[in-house]
């Protein structure tokens, strides 16, 4: 049962949708916004869209990232159609609202935007063979190469310092920690100073950055396995969705995110660790699938780092998922008290 289903259907009824209203379902198992299928009936068979309420508490400046979002998405539609694909399959397609604007901002101030649904797909959770993560390595990797010739000046950092992982270490980790703000941190001390041992590497991959050695990119920033989509027939990737923290960064960032989720022998919140370890046959098949569509674009500083891109990644994100535990569990979706410590 859906909360608020009033709610959600005045907002459908803001939105350019074609055909006549016939449900709306939650969907989807995202950490950060609410999901909901919508259909309608058209002269051509049902039609799909994805509405999404945004969480304003973590995307503090929505028109920014809707911005973001249709200059990427529009620019992508148009190499796509370029060299004679579907755009509608290969990228996503957004709706706007019947009065022309990206997104809707409800009365109470809450934000909604919306997508066609990629139709005929499917998505995982986590990659059963080598060559389903392979094939997700090639969408971000074709993702990576569609927009090598877009401009990353005309788009925003919508979250200052999202991957810089020692910013995160002194800024969010450490205030966290000394605050104790939720009383949790008797409970996670073996996990704070697991933490603070890596606190020397944190900052390597940005240093890179001022030095010139790596490039700024046009980057996704949530590379995992579920935001990519696939043929639910063939198996083959379609396209990737998720595209709230599209924004200037590197690339290094993207592989190892992905790794960090699609390579792991386990789901994120696993609380049994014995059955957790990256599945080298999997790191090799996304390297494999990533660079096979982004890799004449890349540096060989960038092709050097990709491994350590992938522990990075990974301390940092169990970083995030520590803070927030200790913080009271403000940031990320949980199903119970000790969700975040076990993610």
């Amino acid at each position: 049962m859906i909360e608020n289903i009033d709610t959600i259907k005045y907002v459908i009824n803001q939105f350019d949708f074609k055909g006549e209203f016939i449900d709306v379902d939650e969907f989807g198992s995202g950490h950060i916004n609410k999901t909901y299928i919508v259909r309608f009936n058209t002269p051509d068979g049902e039609q799909k869209y994805v509405l999404q309420k945004l969480n304003s508490n973590v995307f503090k400046n929505i028109d920014e990232l809707m911005k973001n979002v249709f200059f990427v998405t529009s620019y992508l539609r148009g190499v796509i159609k370029s060299y004679g694909g579907d755009p509608d399959r290969e990228t996503l397609h957004y709706i706007k609202t019947k009065d022309g604007q990206r997104y809707y901002t409800h009365t109470d101030n809450s934000y909604y935007r919306a997508y066609i649904f990629v139709r005929d797909s499917i998505s995982f959770n986590t990659a059963d063979t080598p060559e389903v993560f392979k094939s997700s390595g090639q969408a971000f990797g074709k993702f990576q190469r569609l927009l090598a010739d877009f401009d990353v000046d005309s788009i925003s950092e919508t979250i200052p310092h999202f991957h810089d992982t020692y910013w995160r270490y002194e800024n969010e980790f450490l205030p966290a920690v000394e605050k104790n703000l939720s009383g949790r941190l008797d409970t996670c001390i073996t996990e704070v100073e697991k933490v603070k041992s890596y606190s020397g590497i944190m900052n390597k991959l940005t240093s890179m950055i001022e030095t010139g050695e790596l490039p700024i990119r046009v980057t996704h920033n949530d590379t995992k396995l579920n935001n990519v989509m696939f043929d639910k027939d063939s198996k083959q990737c379609v396209c990737v969705i998720d595209l709230d923290t599209v924004m200037p960064g590197l690339a290094l960032f993207d592989f190892g995110d992905s790794v960090r989720f699609g390579a792991s022998s386990a789901v994120e919140d696993e609380a049994d660790l014995d059955k957790v370890y990256c599945k080298l046959d999997y790191f090799k098949a996304y390297a494999e699938g990533f660079l096979s569509e982004a890799g004449e674009a890349f540096n060989q500083a960038e092709k050097d780092n990709l491994a350590f891109a992938s522990l990075l990644m990974t301390l940092e994100c169990g970083m995030r998922f520590l803070t927030d535990y200790i913080n009271g569990d403000t940031y990320f979706k949980t199903d119970y008290p000790e969700h975040n410590l076990v993610r």
